[in-house]
C-alpha cells in the first residue's frame, strides 16, 4: 500500500497569489486518493504587505501566517492530514525554497527568517532538523545557488500556468546526487489540484513520519500530465 500527500500547496488566507481558500483546497481533492497536504504558503514580503503588515512586529506576521494553517486544518476535519511547511523567499531574491518539517515554534523563535541569506537559513534548518528544498529551480525568473546549501530539489511542479522546465530540474537533482527530490502540484486554484505529490510506503501522521521518509528515499513521484505548462 501506498500513501500519496501533497507537498506543494497555497491558500488565499495567507498567500496573496492564490484563488482558492481552505474550504476549495478540501473540496478540490476530497474525492482523491491524497492522504494529507503540507501547506507551503508564502512567506514572503508580499505576503505581509498586502496585509497591511509591513510594519508590525514578527510575531504579529506569524500569527497572520498561522491563519491559513489553522483554516486548512479546520476544513480538514478528520479527512486529511495537513502538515506546516511554508516557501520562503529571501528579501531582494527571486529564489522560492520550500521548507518541509516547520513549527510554529520555529517560525517564531528565530526573528524575521526572511532577512537571512540562504546559507544562513541553511544552517539553521540544518541546526533544527528541517529540509531546505529549492523550489522550481528552473522556472525563469530562478536562478542556480550552491547545491550544497540545499537538501534536495522540486524535480516536478505541476502548476499550469508556469514552464517549471521539470525535465532540467531532474537532470540537475541527479548530477549532484540529491536523494531528496519532490514533486508537488503548486495548488493556488482548483485547476491545479492532483497534479503532484509523492506516494509513501509508509503512512505520514507528523512532520518526524514525513522528514523520515523523505530522508529515506523510498518513495516514488507522482508526476501527472495534468499540470506543468509544455
Amino acid at each position: 500500500m501506498e500513501y500519496l500527500f501533497e507537498m506543494h500547496t497555497h491558500t488565499k488566507e495567507v498567500s496573496t497569489c492564490a484563488v482558492a481558500y481552505a474550504e476549495d483546497l478540501i473540496e478540490s481533492y476530497k474525492s482523491s486518493d491524497y492522504a494529507g497536504f503540507v501547506l507551503t504558503n508564502h512567506l514572503n514580503a508580499s505576503t505581509f504587505e498586502r496585509a497591511g503588515l509591513t510594519d508590525a512586529s514578527w510575531d504579529e506576521k506569524i500569527d497572520h501566517f498561522m491563519k491559513g494553517f489553522n483554516a486548512v486544518k479546520k476544513a480538514a476535519g478528520d479527512r486529511f492530514i495537513v502538515l506546516l511547511g511554508f516557501e520562503i523567499n529571501f528579501y531582494n531574491t527571486s529564489n522560492d525554497y520550500l521548507v518541509y518539517g516547520a513549527t510554529e515554534e520555529f517560525l517564531r523563535s528565530h526573528g524575521d527568517l526572511m532577512a537571512k541569506t540562504p546559507k544562513q537559513f541553511s544552517k539553521l534548518c540544518r541546526e533544527n532538523g528541517l529540509l531546505f528544498i529549492q523550489a522550481h529551480p528552473f522556472r525563469r525568473g530562478m536562478k542556480v545557488v550552491d547545491w550544497n546549501i540545499l537538501d534536495g530539489y522540486e524535480v516536478f511542479n505541476g502548476n499550469p500556468r508556469h514552464n517549471s522546465n521539470n525535465d532540467i530540474a531532474e537532470i540537475w537533482a541527479k548530477k549532484h546526487n540529491k536523494a531528496i527530490v519532490v514533486s508537488g502540484s503548486d495548488f493556488h486554484e482548483i485547476e491545479d489540484a492532483c497534479a503532484g505529490g509523492i506516494y509513501f510506503k509508509s503512512p505520514i501522521n507528523n512532520n518526524d513520519d514525513l522528514l523520515r521518509e523523505l530522508r529515506s528515499g523510498k518513495y516514488r513521484l507522482r508526476k501527472s500530465d495534468l499540470g506543468e505548462q509544455k
